[in-house]
């Protein structure tokens, strides 16, 4: 995996010509002005485009010239927005990043009319009344392209028609306003050195900004984490707590008052009773009602663990305070819990930190992946490099040698950069007009904690779990054949997205895989002692209930909003959110807003419950790796996973794709053994 010369991806787009496929690299936008041509020239060419389709007479029109033209239509689209949505998220020049905003906006307004092309909706209708006799990926085509009509409205007389449409594009620019302020979001906050007591000296040392004085960013999702799970100070860690519950509050509020109202409307307009019976019909829970049932028996199944856990956390703090009648707050679990693993199972998160020096992990991560779906990765020079540090690699097929795709690396944080962590699609998998097939780019984006003077960038085993996260997507993204981009990659249902990549989290639970490569940085000899593996998994099973009640707190109060805000409650939104988040997980610190800073609510909006729906597939999933010869080191699970699972995509039900790779039907009860539950019960 060693670094490559410009030749080496030259080398790499002309291989894959042989095998009739094409590598792109993303011409990026680096000025205001780039980004507004491309943004005319990309609505110029969409137009265009339809106007061809909407210009077909009734004898005249066929499968390719309707249906495959609007979903080559839709691709140029995606590729100009998916590359704008990443400079908006991670380029370093803030005037370019305002830009990229305005346009996504106007662009997603743009994508949002075409919907309501009546020229173009009647070459596909007339093709539908032809009855085609399609098969396969054409036929799944061709019947959601004509649903995706029928959930834009119309089948609805014009002028209910036009309203939707004019509702929608209104709600397309209030999310993107919403997603760019917890972005600009930020609030630093002051500590002294006894307000941070329990913190390691390194983060104090990045920290300190005056005379004891140590400035924390609430927005900086690894910093607060750190915080709250190792500050002895509760009125630090509810302090800081307090603050990220109100971040981007005074902006994303009155949206929210705004978006749910919209959102329920236009589902209403649409005959459906709900915005979450709206977005579910298109995913495998199929409606809000199972997903709400869903996360219901999940919360009931878990109360006697989640007390239990709590009781637990309540005996620490009366020891630590000496008050009996202490209680445990939302600013307290994530300290107790730690507190709990260090003296119950002697794990100090902290001090795992030396065996996961960044780069190792990441080579260690990429030989397991090479191995177990049969790639290779180099590192090949990146022509444009949004970042000093970004890196660039060609990943192509073992065996044969075929040329599958590119992905950048983005791994640490800088003031105005996306600030959890992502893959992004670039340039997605498709069949091309001219019979190639265009290989995928995507990016991976994350915040790990930077190298210091002294030290590498050091990663918990938590860091570790999502980098084997991330990186299945990417490998979703990348291993796809799918013919048409609507299917490619990670273009399946928002339900079943995450579970290839849950799954793969189990990877870093394995003493044969961590020993693969974690090793102490200071004497690489060091490995992970197996019973500090054990207490870790002890430990994380010791504090599961919390955990997961904390995500069915989010799904629940995600299907909350979308079924129950309208426009007579609009100023509802804050108080219903505050009051399911603490029916189902702690009550929330008083005054605070945390709905203003839960992104999911955008993009994910009535389908935050996925991560669990998906949850349970991936350990469902898992149970391959681990009943096979070589457990997660199985070459022939693997090449199943990327054959049954990565490489078709949605270009068939995943109910098949899923029940293909387990080699029977799903079952739930690795699931709840995961997380604590008797499967019998």
């Amino acid at each position: 995996m060693g670094q490559t010369s410009t030749n080496g991806l030259r080398e790499f787009q002309q291989r894959a010509a042989k095998y009739n496929s094409v590598i792109t690299l993303p011409q990026f936008e680096t000025t205001t002005n780039e980004v507004a041509t491309t943004l005319r020239q990309t609505i110029a060419n969409g137009n265009a485009a339809l106007d061809k389709i909407g210009a077909l007479q009734p004898k005249q029109v066929t499968f390719k010239n309707t249906v495959v033209s609007l979903d080559d239509a839709a691709y140029q689209i995606s590729l100009v927005a998916n590359r704008l949505n990443l400079i908006k998220e991670t380029s370093t020049n803030e005037t370019v990043r305002d830009a990229a905003t305005d346009a996504v906006k106007q662009l997603e307004e743009w994508v949002v009319g075409l919907d309501y092309r009546e020229d173009v909706y009647k070459a596909l209708k007339a093709f539908a009344d032809t009855k085609p006799r399609l098969k396969g990926e054409d036929a799944k085509l061709f019947s959601e392209t004509m649903r995706d009509y029928r959930r834009a409205g119309l089948d609805l007389p014009k002028p209910q028609r036009d309203e939707v449409e004019k509702m929608r594009k209104e709600l397309s620019g209030l999310t993107t306003d919403y997603e760019s302020n917890i972005n600009k979001a930020q609030k630093p906050v002051k500590f002294t050195k006894a307000e941070l007591e329990g913190l390691p000296e390194d983060f104090l040392q990045r920290t300190k900004t005056g005379d004891d004085e140590y400035t924390v960013l609430a927005n900086v999702t690894t910093d607060y984490l750190r915080v709250l799970d190792n500050t002895k100070s509760e009125a630090t860690r509810k302090r800081l707590e307090t603050e990220r519950d109100n971040l981007a509050r005074a902006e994303n509020i009155p949206l929210l008052e705004k978006i749910l109202p919209l959102r329920d409307d236009i589902a209403k307009k649409l005959g459906y009773k709900s915005w979450a019976d709206y977005q579910t019909e298109v995913k495998m829970v199929k409606n809000a009602a199972t997903a709400i049932d869903f996360l219901e028996k999940l919360k009931t199944g878990l109360q006697p663990k989640f007390d239990a856990e709590l009781a637990e956390f309540r005996r620490l703090k009366v020891r630590e305070t000496g008050d009996s009648n202490a209680i445990i707050n939302i600013w307290d679990w994530r300290y107790f819990s730690n507190q709990l693993k260090k003296e119950k199972y002697n794990i100090d998160a902290e001090q795992l930190r030396v065996y996961f020096p960044y780069q190792r992990v990441l080579e260690g991560m990429f030989t397991i992946y090479q191995k177990i779906f049969g790639l290779k990765f180099e590192a090949v020079h990146a022509p444009y490099k949004w970042i000093g540090d970004l890196q660039l690699y060609a990943v192509s097929d073992s065996k044969t040698g075929e040329p599958l795709g590119l992905f950048y690396l983005d791994m640490f944080p800088r003031e105005g950069k996306y600030n959890h962590f992502a893959q992004f699609g670039i340039i997605e998998g498709k069949l091309l007009p001219d019979g190639k097939y265009q290989r995928p780019t995507c990016a991976v984006v994350c915040n790990f904690p930077p190298p210091s003077k002294d030290s590498p960038s050091l990663l918990n085993h938590q860091d570790v779990e999502t980098l084997f996260h991330e990186f299945g997507h990417a490998m979703h993204t990348i291993l796809t054949r799918a013919s048409y981009s609507r299917f490619s990659g990670t273009s399946v249902p928002r339900d079943f997205v995450e579970a290839p990549s849950q799954m793969l989290e189990n990877w870093v639970w394995d003493k044969k895989v961590l020993d693969s490569f974690a090793a102490d940085y200071r004497d690489p000899s060091k490995k992970i002692p197996a019973e500090i593996l054990d207490k870790l998994k002890e430990a994380k099973l010791a504090t599961e209930g919390t955990r997961y009640r904390r995500q069915l707190s989010f799904g629940l109060t995600d299907l909350a909003l979308h079924t129950q805000i309208h426009d007579q409650n609009a100023n509802q939104a804050l108080p219903l959110s505050n009051k399911v988040l603490g029916d189902v997980f702690f009550p929330m610190p008083p005054d605070t807003a945390f709905v203003a800073y839960f992104g999911h609510l955008m993009g994910y909006d009535a389908g935050y419950y996925g991560y669990a729906w998906a949850d349970a597939i991936a350990a469902d999933m898992a149970t391959v790796f681990e009943h096979s010869p070589n457990g997660y080191f199985d070459e022939s699970a693997g090449r199943r996973l990327r054959k049954e699972i990565y490489e078709v995509g949605d270009s068939r039900d995943v109910n098949i794709s899923i029940e293909k790779f387990l080699g029977r039907p799903r079952s739930l009860n690795p699931f709840l053994k995961k997380i604590g539950i008797d499967a019998k019960s």
